[in-house]
């Protein structure tokens, strides 16, 4: 298997029509088949459902995209890592990070390095703290903003800030327009609430009521702000989600801290343990360290 034969795939599979794809690779479409069925032979599988007028992946399709897509990027970002090592402080980093109070902390720490290292750029990629494990320990990330709970023996980590868990209120509804800033547990216990995705959030949440048996009424689970303000705004519930959330405003919600001590969300910066990281990533990872807002 050659690196141009994941590519042609690849080609494929994003355009889903051979015609495209050759004309995207700048080759004629008889040989572009061929290279695919060529392909398909060396694997011992049918990666495309091929009929008249359409053409789809099989399963063996959408798993090989998968690795056909980390494959070419960890190709690129070798040829990255090995100019960088000749030419100084140079080449792309690439950093994951959750919401929250994530991309701020992300935020200052470039504009912080790119001073002295102008010359380095930044790919950033945004998802939820299990998602971000995953790919970190697939090698598509050399860095990473989690919050926790957090428990992976593969990773280093340190904890760079702390704010308070907030409630996402719509504006017509009563506990908006309480004079507090804050909002006790007790008064979402009976609510339809908007949660965050991850797995362990609810019996976290569920440990600030004063019954942690009791079961909460989730109207929504999920795993960007914007989904947030946008179902609390609409009126499906109150949604719960690091204080972060309140430094854009939106005139359709009432975001107040909740008041429990253990309604603090932690994030911490990540990194594999096993892999070596560039120069450049290297040399940002201790600027962070240096510069933690903890």
């Amino acid at each position: 298997m050659e690196l141009r034969h994941i590519r042609y795939f690849l080609t494929v599979a994003e355009e889903m029509n051979f015609t495209r794809a050759a004309q995207r690779l700048n080759i004629a479409q008889p040989p572009l088949s061929r290279q695919i069925r060529d392909l398909e032979e060396e694997l011992g599988a049918k990666l495309f459902e091929r009929t008249p007028h359409s053409l789809h992946l099989t399963e063996e399709g959408i798993l090989f995209k998968q690795y056909a897509a980390r494959i070419l990027e960890l190709e690129n970002r070798s040829k990255e890592d090995i100019r960088e090592m000749s030419s100084g402080i140079t080449g792309r980093i690439f950093i994951d990070t959750v919401e929250g109070y994530g991309p701020r902390l992300v935020a200052g720490w470039i504009a912080g390095f790119r001073k002295e290292y102008p010359n380095v750029t930044f790919d950033i990629w945004t998802g939820t703290t299990d998602e971000i494990i995953n790919r970190l320990h697939k090698g598509l990330c050399d860095l990473a903003v989690v919050m926790e709970p957090f428990s992976d023996p593969g990773s280093e980590a340190l904890k760079v800030y702390s704010e308070p868990w907030a409630a996402v209120i719509p504006k017509e509804d009563p506990l908006a327009k309480t004079d507090s800033d804050s909002i006790k547990p007790e008064e979402l216990s009976d609510r339809q609430l908007i949660i965050p995705s991850r797995a362990s959030r609810s019996s976290e949440i569920r440990r600030w009521m004063s019954d942690p048996e009791k079961p909460l009424k989730i109207a929504a689970r999920v795993a960007h702000a914007i989904n947030v303000r946008e179902l609390a705004g609409a009126g499906v519930g109150i949604g719960i989600f690091p204080l972060a959330l309140r430094v854009t405003g939106d005139s359709s919600v009432v975001i107040k801290k909740i008041g429990h001590p253990d309604a603090v969300a932690s994030y911490l910066l990540i990194r594999d343990n096993d892999r070596p990281l560039s120069k450049a990533a290297d040399s940002f990872h201790k600027f962070c360290v240096e510069n933690p807002r903890a």
